[in-house]
């Protein structure tokens, strides 16, 4: 017989591991919700009209297509099955999609419940999205998005919301963290600056890799890209721009004083950092120029955050968008949202082992099982454990003591509570501390007051 599997790029996940994800998921929503954000969820399926053409051509390839159900073949004909256009084909198999990200379920959403929508609109939402790509390590074909966005406001006091909710949420966690900020509008600045405004998503790309690559590499991407040497000459000292925040953004401002759109971006900047300056921020924040993110339709400010003791991607990203709903025909919504990275904030929680001890607790206290009669004494107790929110169960079999306790050794259970004959006849149960191998004749109430007290 095979032994079952699952699909690649997919992952099963242990109590201990789903222990550890809930409690980030926790830790996440409540501070969504302490900044107003309420929860929506959307289906799993879009119809593939929705998600088609969103993404771009590289994107549409990697979305998951869904077979219609039944006759699929129905109104196929032969010269279609032979043409092997298999894209054209998956349109005829395929109405629906598994979501590739939250960002385009959520315009739809938007689109859809105008009417009923109060702007502006701040929601939250987490879910797993799917995406067809090549399974390697950190990159799954299913994995979660925590993503919080404010639509329907232009107002850059969201932007400083998000970067309130960034810092909260790693302070919660105890994370040290950077968080580079950034402006779509200077890149754009930059561009014309330059005289290669034509080149603006070349440009972006290449240097958003400066981290990865280096400055070398990067200069030879531009280069390959068309621009020439008196542009990249000209790129050098601003990508390579040290300072304050404030120093950095008055080299910036000056350089760009010409351009419209790229003092328009100082601006920007200029206000959020000095409303932050303003509010109790724990973590670093970062003017960082190089910062473009991937994603082309941000237009404003833009957000990634870095671990600061363990080498890892981008945990956190995010940033302003004018038109997210314009892809359904609703033109001129304006946005502004941050996505966390729960599978890499997963990941830096175990490297620094900043897991409380309660996130991962399960039952508190076992009750052994001797038989019929002691297990009808313990029910009522267990009942009256639970009232008082102490996860408590009973072993189900009465068999061996050993295999009882190797049970509770297993799943971490720090106490066990024994009822015999003798305690029984007193009306009290025997209570062992696992953890400390010591045990005492305890009443009811008073081994209540002894495990709730243990946190």
């Amino acid at each position: 017989m095979n032994k079952p599997s699952i699909p690649k790029g997919t992952r099963d996940f242990s109590p201990l591991e789903m222990s550890k994800r809930n409690y980030i998921f926790d830790t996440i929503k409540s501070v969504f919700a302490l900044y107003g954000f309420k929860q929506i969820e959307t289906p799993a399926m879009e119809t593939l009209q929705t998600l088609l053409g969103k993404y771009g051509e590289e994107g549409d390839k990697l979305l998951f297509k869904v077979l219609n159900s039944g006759n699929f073949l129905n109104k196929i004909d032969n010269d279609d099955l032979l043409s092997g256009d298999y894209l054209h084909l998956a349109a005829k198999f395929c109405e629906k999609g598994l979501r590739y990200d939250l960002t385009v379920p959520f315009a739809r959403f938007v689109v859809m419940h105008r009417e009923e929508l109060q702007l502006p609109f701040k929601r939250y939402q987490i879910q797993p999205v799917w995406r067809a790509d090549r399974p390697q390590k950190g990159r799954y074909r299913e994995f979660y998005q925590c993503d919080a966005d404010v639509v329907g406001s232009d107002s850059l006091l969201n932007e400083v919301e998000l970067v309130q909710i960034i810092d909260t949420v790693f302070r919660r966690f105890g994370i040290k963290v950077r968080i580079l900020i950034n402006n779509r509008k200077i890149l754009t600045g930059i561009a014309e600056y330059i005289g290669e405004a034509d080149k603006i998503v070349d440009i972006t790309v290449a240097i958003d890799k400066l981290d990865k690559i280096g400055l070398d590499n990067v200069n030879a991407e531009l280069a390959a890209n068309g621009l020439d040497d008196e542009a990249i000459k000209k790129l050098q000292p601003i990508i390579s721009l040290t300072g304050t925040n404030e120093e950095k953004l008055d080299v910036i401002g000056e350089l760009l004083k010409d351009s419209e759109v790229g003092t328009k971006g100082v601006e920007e900047l200029r206000y959020i950092f000095q409303i932050l300056d303003k509010v109790d921020i724990d973590n670093e924040l970062c003017f960082e120029l190089t910062l473009a993110r991937g994603l082309n339709y941000y237009t404003g400010a833009i957000f990634e955050v870095k671990a600061q003791d363990v080498q890892i991607g981008s945990i956190t990203g995010g940033g302003r968008y004018d038109n997210l709903t314009g892809i359904f025909g609703m033109p001129g919504l304006s946005g502004v949202g941050i996505s966390f990275g729960a599978d890499r904030i997963f990941d830096v929680l175990n490297a620094l082992e900043l897991y409380p001890e309660n996130a991962m607790s399960g039952t508190k206290l076992l009750f052994i099982n001797f038989g019929e009669k002691e297990t009808a004494y313990c029910l009522p107790i267990i009942s009256k454990l639970r009232a008082c929110g102490i996860a408590s169960e009973m072993y189900p079999d009465a068999v061996k003591m050993k295999k009882q306790m190797n049970y509770a050794n297993s799943n971490n259970i720090n106490y066990v509570a024994l009822a015999g004959e003798n305690e029984i006849a007193e009306g009290k149960v025997t209570l062992k501390n696992m953890v400390l191998g010591e045990q005492q004749l305890v009443s009811v109430d008073e081994m209540i007051d002894i495990v709730s007290g243990d946190k």
